[in-house]
């Protein structure tokens, strides 16, 4: 366990509005449609990240997308010294709003950006490095970095810094893929980006992912983060992408998942399943696991941004495995040496090939709603060699030694090229299936 100093809001905004506003204005008008971000796929951690500016002067930030994470927080070295950065005060409104957790003095180092006396304070966590830290939190102003329809600058954006070496600790951004500067966190929160964005807006308090599955450094391989609702135009196509979804309730698990355990419910998003099924055949386990348990908060599904690959509880996923292997020998798909930490590889010349990529047997989430939520090779399967394939899910374990222990976790992998909406008050997630499906990706939207 690690204390030191973390957070602070930063966002590169595109706005699909034709006006941009000025550094000066302590009010914008409201946007005739969603905020968009760009995401893009890291080739060696497999991160997905957005870039911002923050402060004044503006700094560019590349921010670790993850969901789970409650705000956003970055690392402001000495190169950030902003002059719109307002720390927020401990016992304010806004410093209670944020569940702020103490109250921070600096501490060795003059007074600068991230480094205040009385500020109130709160935990940035590190999902890489599995730790968390103590950050200030304050305000600053977040102006657009790209953008092909309009710019916008936000004022006032609360967010926290983390100040290096402010108590001696370094090493705030293990894990983070090279150049991070910290993370965009998206979780149930009053002071996450959709919501703030929703209620200073008066936009729908919603957000929608599109992950990439490539990570092309010409920008082809560039998704999206819609801030405030749809539409989700495929320029391609001339067509809605909305039109493409199904939804399934966000359950509320009613007990703290961490990082920071309290006795509120969770803030991470979990969805239920109620079955798997491989090629179209339930298979079978211990379905006790696809439920939370009331008192503890273990079991269950939640979806991840900050892990590759879906982990399963270690009953699930050998179900899982034998399932698919056995429909895999049916189509004469030959089976070759596992590579860590797969269970199950393949000879990628005996399987045939889709628009949804690898030609495989499909594993369909079966969903509260009656809705299914089926995953093509694209988004089973993973490259680890010239010529072989593996089933990209992995064996999570069974040891529950804490509520963090949930039974399903999906991972990056699974979400990519998929249409994701986050409906924060109807509580609900909109779900596309694989857009290969309709010949397109998460690089057509060209909303950047």
């Amino acid at each position: 366990m690690t204390t030191s100093y973390l957070f602070l809001f930063s966002l590169s905004l595109i706005s699909l509005i034709s006006s941009s506003v000025a550094l000066t204005k302590p009010h914008t008008p409201k946007p005739n449609n969603a905020f968009i971000l760009p995401i893009a796929k890291d080739p060696i951690t497999l991160q997905y990240s957005t870039t911002i500016n923050m402060g004044t002067p503006a700094v560019t930030l590349d921010l670790v997308v993850d969901i789970r994470e409650r705000f956003l927080w970055f690392e402001c070295d000495e190169s950030y010294n902003s002059s719109t950065y307002h720390p927020i005060q401990c016992g304010t409104k806004k410093c209670k709003q944020s569940k702020g957790a103490e109250c921070i003095d600096c501490i060795n180092h003059p007074l600068k950006t991230g480094c205040t006396n009385h500020t109130c304070g709160v935990q940035p966590f590190n999902p890489f490095g599995e730790f968390y830290v103590s950050g200030d939190i304050g305000e600053d102003i977040i102006s657009s970095l790209r953008g092909t329809l309009s710019n916008v600058n936000v004022p006032r954006v609360i967010s926290s810094c983390i100040y290096p070496n402010k108590f001696g600790v370094q090493g705030f951004l293990q894990g983070l893929a090279k150049g991070k500067k910290g993370i965009l966190g998206l979780a149930r929160t009053f002071i996450s980006l959709p919501t703030q964005l929703a209620t200073r807006y008066k936009l729908d308090r919603k957000f929608t992912l599109c992950l990439p599955s490539t990570s092309n450094s010409d920008g082809l391989g560039l998704g999206s983060l819609f801030i405030g609702g749809g539409p989700y135009h495929l320029p391609s196509q001339k067509i809605d992408a909305s039109k493409f979804l199904e939804y399934t309730p966000l359950i509320t698990n009613r007990h703290s998942t961490g990082p920071i355990f309290d006795n509120l419910p969770s803030t991470e998003y979990f969805i239920k399943v109620k079955s798997i099924k491989v090629d179209n055949n339930i298979i079978n386990f211990n379905n006790s696991l696809l439920s939370i348990r009331k008192k503890l908060g273990i079991g269950g599904t939640k979806l991840s941004t900050v892990i590759p690959h879906t982990k399963l509880h270690t009953l699930i996923y050998k179900s899982l495995l034998n399932a698919f292997v056995k429909k895999a020998e049916i189509r004469k798909i030959k089976r070759v040496k596992e590579v860590a930490p797969f269970g199950a590889c393949f000879d990628s010349r005996t399987i045939g090939k889709s628009v949804t990529g690898p030609n495989v047997p499909t594993i369909d989430f079966v969903l509260k709603g009656g809705v299914e939520w089926r995953f093509y090779g694209a988004n089973s399967m993973v490259k680890v060699g010239r010529n072989v394939l593996c089933l990209g899910f992995v064996d999570g374990g069974n040891e529950e030694v804490g509520p963090w222990d949930t039974s399903i976790v999906i991972g990056g992998h699974q979400l990519e090229d998929n249409l994701l909406e986050f409906d924060l008050v109807s509580s609900k997630l909109g779900f596309s299936s694989s857009l290969l499906l309709n010949k397109a990706s998460c690089s057509h939207f060209k909303g950047f």
